[in-house]
């Protein structure tokens, strides 16, 4: 099969770094030879643009949605240029922790630039690239804002950045744009249910994977 650019998206709290790596891992165990990468970041300028994008610099407070957009954006032509066209034309597949979704959902339906900017910007950055499929990890909102909260990453350092430390609200907004976004295009998204234990999160992932993959 051709190789496939697959995003994994969601709320912060909502589960998709630690099922990121349980779906490379079963990669790995179906013999499909691919990389992880994740965004903002992803090659050196982008990790430098993710450093100043989530900092919580008090001073930083008013930067809008469309300068994290406009970072996002250009952090991720980078990406684009660097890892994932690269990977995928030597044959591999690219599992991608967010991607153009994240912006709209976030910097769109959350911070309330147009969409029609974001996509405007996108053409210009990515061609207005598409993933292949999209792995969303769905829960509500206080759900995932309380995970996000917790003791444990409350105490890590740089355990809460900047968009973590957004109010409900803006959680709330966030979900309902990535559902919308789901809702427009069903055949590229599956939704997983990120509210259930970690095992049977885990389970989904399996089953959302052998569907995008097949056995082998």
């Amino acid at each position: 099969m051709k190789p496939l650019f697959v995003t994994v998206e969601g709320l912060d709290g909502s589960g998709k770094s630690t099922q990121l790596r349980y779906a490379s891992k079963w990669l790995d165990d179906h013999g499909f030879a691919h990389c992880i990468t994740q965004e903002p970041g992803g090659t050196p300028l982008g990790e430098s643009i993710r450093s100043v994008f989530l900092n919580l610099k008090e001073e930083w407070s008013t930067v809008d949605g469309k300068v994290e957009a406009l970072l996002i954006f250009a952090s991720r032509r980078q990406h684009l240029l660097e890892v994932i066209d690269r990977t995928l034309a030597d044959g591999r597949h690219v599992l991608c922790d967010r991607f153009t979704d994240s912006t709209l959902a976030y910097q769109g339906y959350g911070r309330g630039v147009s969409l029609e900017t974001l996509h405007q910007v996108d053409g210009l950055a990515t061609g207005n690239r598409v993933p292949d499929k999209t792995l969303l990890f769905d829960l509500p909102a206080d759900m995932a804002r309380r995970r996000g909260h917790s003791p444990r990453r409350l105490n890590e350092p740089g355990g809460v950045d900047r968009l973590d430390a957004e109010d409900l609200a803006f959680y709330e907004r966030v979900r309902q744009g990535y559902l919308e976004l789901a809702a427009a295009e069903p055949d590229r998204f599956l939704i997983v249910d990120s509210s259930r234990p970690l095992e049977e999160t885990s389970a989904l992932v399996d089953a959302a994977l052998t569907k995008i993959y097949g056995e082998r």
